[in-house]
């Protein structure tokens, strides 16, 4: 006889697949807004199933028939392989982003090096002359300044 936590946890695991999958499309579409991830009631149910599968001890998933074992191992893959797409996706995005960000804050600076040809000293500034200069390279980006 399946053990009732098990059923517990295979259900949670749809659940959680619907979810991602909601999130991927949803990233695929340019609307990161409608993850459903974020929303609270699934913020519940993920860490409810966090805590449904670790509270399941070798000796029920022992005891219980081959069948049942077999659901779980692949409930458990189908969750596994959403997350890993779910978080190259999140990546993905986050890379992009980024990348704008400090695009938009390297024109900013190139934008204000041409603006002063001179530092408040008198002295000419060689971001003027040289842009790459402008910046150096590896440094951190924060809401367009550098740290």
């Amino acid at each position: 006889m399946k053990d009732p936590r098990l059923t517990t946890v295979m259900a949670l695991a749809e659940q959680l697949v619907a979810i991602f999958e909601a999130d991927i499309t949803a990233l695929q579409t340019g609307r990161p807004q409608a993850m459903a991830s974020l929303v609270p009631q699934n913020q519940e149910l993920i860490a409810a199933y966090g805590r449904e599968a670790q509270g399941l001890s070798r000796t029920v998933l022992e005891s219980a028939p081959e069948a049942a074992r077999q659901q779980l191992e692949t409930s458990t893959s189908r969750v596994r392989d959403v997350l890993n797409r779910h978080r190259r996706m999140v990546l993905c995005v986050k890379s992009a982003s980024e990348g704008l960000v400090k695009a938009v804050a390297e024109e900013v600076d190139r934008r204000r090096a041409r603006a002063r040809p001179y530092t408040a000293l008198g002295a000419p500034n060689s971001a003027a002359t040289n842009p790459s200069r402008a910046r150096a390279p590896g440094a951190s980006l924060v809401y367009n300044a550098v740290i």
